[in-house]
């Protein structure tokens, strides 16, 4: 895996960049417009990359930040999101623009990047609300079945989904899916 280029960005062609590191390799890599605003051609250059390997092709794309390629990951784990749709939502949006729409729920902000449909960014938006927490960090949901269905009886009174988590990621884990509303509820409103 190549996690991080440094080198000299010798050629900019579109969105591609050749970076020619020390020991005498050439990589060609996709960039955001980020990098391509910011990087001069026989600039030094440091970016987090990630390898995509197909059959015919092995593809490298570059992010400006560690955060960027965090969220370019966690758009993958989105079922029909390839990492050239999680890579134009990047481009496009940024990572804080994705959290924006993400928090705010707005799916036509998202399926405004090239590529990507209405229902793919309803999707985005329904799987990634349940792994981002409000303080942006990224919160990976594992939820037993009982759990989740305390959540969801929560959320069906009208409690949001960040907040049910919470609390009931706090609970006993011993205690009947019912003790866990009770409690759940004394909690929220207490």
């Amino acid at each position: 895996m190549i996690g991080k280029i440094s080198g000299i960005l010798t050629e900019i062609d579109d969105n591609l960049g050749l970076i020619e590191t020390k020991g005498g390799l050439t990589y060609q890599v996709y960039l955001t417009p980020d990098l391509l605003r910011e990087c001069q051609p026989n600039s030094q250059v440091n970016i987090y990359t990630h390898l995509q390997v197909k059959e015919d092709r092995w593809q490298l794309y570059g992010f400006k930040t560690k955060k960027e390629k965090k969220f370019f990951y966690l758009l993958t784990t989105v079922s029909g999101v390839g990492p050239k749709i999680a890579f134009a939502i990047i481009s496009f949006l940024k990572s804080d623009g994705l959290i924006k729409a993400i928090h705010e729920n707005n799916f036509s902000l998202l399926a405004q990047v090239p590529g990507l449909g209405k229902k793919t960014a309803m999707k985005i938006i329904l799987e990634l609300s349940q792994k981002i927490d409000k303080k942006t960090r990224l919160n990976p949901v594992f939820l037993s079945k009982d759990n989740q269905t305390v959540v969801d009886v929560l959320k069906s009174l009208g409690f949001k989904e960040h907040q049910a988590i919470t609390v009931v990621n706090q609970l006993p884990t011993s205690l009947s899916v019912e003790d866990k509303v009770k409690k759940a509820l004394t909690k929220i409103k207490g």
